[in-house]
């Protein structure tokens, strides 16, 4: 990375944080962020063992474990495990693509910005639940209608922050890079993509999160597959146990997709010495 990214990606962020704070003694130790999740399932087993939390309300963690254990020894789980995620992942790989083609164009050219981000923004504000029945009309009972409804959700939030840090690159910055006569792929290997990353990312964070609550809405209303699938049958027999064991599952999906993005941030932006997150 040039002189120029370096000069972009490191700015004036770190001046927010005090002289004498540092990544090493600001940073919590690794374990720290289980204490949270351990410390809710001892009081829901607790809640649990007490009879304050009925069983008829919500299982203790014992019977869900031993639902989520006859699941896998039946072969439901991972057969409903595979199909969610064959469909989230062609549902994140289309909305990504469109993202950055969308963003970039909105970002870099003010004729981009005039003719896209007004159909853009009208699309933020469609509620994507409210299109569930349209796309049905549209595309049947299928998996394309799950696809395209993952897509849109992940392509919002990924185009809304890479436009806007595009959009948000110095001015004077881009003079000098005239000054300097970069070329073209040396403008955005030294100022571009440096400048636009972190953003981009956050947007990527944002979009990961989307779509695993999208999978959810699509897979209960329309599916005969997934875990959705199987929530969806054990509400039917009132299986409060098995429906939990599925909102776990996407809540574990989501925490590690969003542990990855964070793998890729710490390795895209080693350059940053500023406090991580």
């Amino acid at each position: 990375m040039g002189m120029l990214g370096f000069a972009v990606a490191r700015g004036a962020p770190a001046s927010r944080f005090p002289v004498t704070m540092t990544a090493e003694t600001a940073s919590p130790p690794p374990f720290a962020r289980w204490i949270t999740p351990f410390a809710i399932l001892g009081l829901w087993w607790l809640a649990s063992a007490s009879g304050w939390l009925p069983s008829t309300t919500l299982g203790s963690p014992q019977d869900i474990a031993r639902a989520w254990w006859d699941l896998i020894e039946s072969g439901q789980f991972f057969d409903a495990l595979l199909v969610s995620l064959r469909r989230v992942g062609l549902g994140i790989a289309l909305g990504i693509g469109l993202a950055v083609v969308f963003g970039t164009i909105v970002g870099m050219s003010r004729w981009g910005d005039v003719l896209l981000d007004p159909p853009m923004q009208m699309l933020k504000a469609i509620p994507l639940y409210g299109v569930v029945p349209l796309f049905i009309i549209w595309f049947g009972i299928g998996e394309s209608p799950k696809v395209i409804l993952i897509a849109l959700g992940v392509m919002v939030p990924l185009y809304l922050s890479l436009s806007a840090a595009l959009r948000g690159i110095p001015r004077d910055l881009v003079e000098v890079t005239a000054t300097l006569r970069l070329t073209r792929r040396e403008r955005v290997r030294d100022l571009i993509v440096p400048a636009a990353l972190p953003g981009a990312l956050v947007g990527l964070r944002l979009s990961l999160a989307v779509a695993w609550l999208v999978l959810i809405v699509s897979e209960t209303i329309n599916a005969d597959s997934g875990i959705g699938f199987i929530i969806n049958n054990a509400r039917n027999f009132l299986q409060i146990d098995v429906v939990v064991v599925g909102l776990l599952t996407y809540a574990l999906l989501g925490i590690f997709t969003d542990f990855l993005v964070r793998l890729l941030e710490r390795w895209a932006l080693r350059w940053d010495e500023g406090p991580r997150r």
